[in-house]
């Protein structure tokens, strides 16, 4: 698709922000009316216009494509969205350890407890830790609290956790990825754990580097358009 305007600015719309295309404002791909929450990221959205050249690359639309969902899917219907999120909660990936006598253990416990810990003190719940792979149920208490905790969020915060804890197939790192202190870097480290302990035993495949390379972009895209939407 060549591109279809020269001027991009951005306009406040009530308490929202709005993107203009030589003035017209712009629609999410479902058709609605595309009312960002903080100007920080409807600037940001801004940018992704202005640098198109003459044949606008549609993969490069990040930050629209994830705004979108939020208005479109999760908006409308988060009844999804909330399904999702608490699967991830009931089967936290750092809940899920190797046997004490494993090196891997040790290791697990270093990066992922203070993740677990963290996230139970903030929350004020608890989370089950089991050795193996076998599933054992989260306490009850926690998955109600989390249920309520999902059910107050807005469609921006909802899609941004969904995003960041799919990617990192972790609800507790997702959860810890949208406080303001985060450091994404180390997050996504713990996310993949164990596939780095795999290489440093037996070396590193490229393929497998090359698919890890490409979430983790799609990860700190996705933390950085958290941090925008809330600031």
């Amino acid at each position: 698709m060549k591109r279809f305007y020269k001027a991009v600015r951005v306009e406040p719309v009530g308490d929202a922000w709005q993107i203009m295309l030589d003035g017209r404002a712009i629609k999410t791909q479902g058709g609605t009316p595309q009312l960002i929450p903080t100007q920080s990221l409807a600037k940001a959205m801004a940018a992704e216009w202005d640098r198109q050249g003459e044949e606008l690359n549609l993969r490069a639309f990040v930050f629209r494509d994830l705004t979108d969902f939020a208005i479109d899917k999760v908006a409308s219907d988060p009844a999804e969205t909330l399904e999702t999120l608490g699967k991830y909660a009931e089967t936290d990936t750092l809940c899920y350890r190797a046997d004490p006598d494993d090196a891997l253990f040790a290791r697990q416990q270093a990066e992922w407890e203070p993740i677990l810990a963290r996230a139970e003190a903030r929350e004020h719940v608890r989370f089950t830790r089991v050795s193996g792979i076998m599933h054992a149920a989260q306490p009850e208490a926690t998955l109600a609290h989390f249920q309520g905790r999902l059910s107050a969020m807005d469609a921006f915060a909802l899609t941004g956790l969904q995003t960041l804890a799919s990617l990192a197939t972790s609800f507790a790192i997702g959860l810890e990825a949208t406080q303001p202190n985060a450091d994404p870097k180390a997050l996504w480290d713990a996310a993949n754990l164990e596939e780095l302990w795999q290489e440093e035993l037996w070396g590193t495949d490229a393929d497998a580097t090359a698919q890890r390379n490409a979430r983790e972009a799609d990860f700190m895209q996705a933390f950085k358009w958290v941090q925008l939407a809330r600031n």
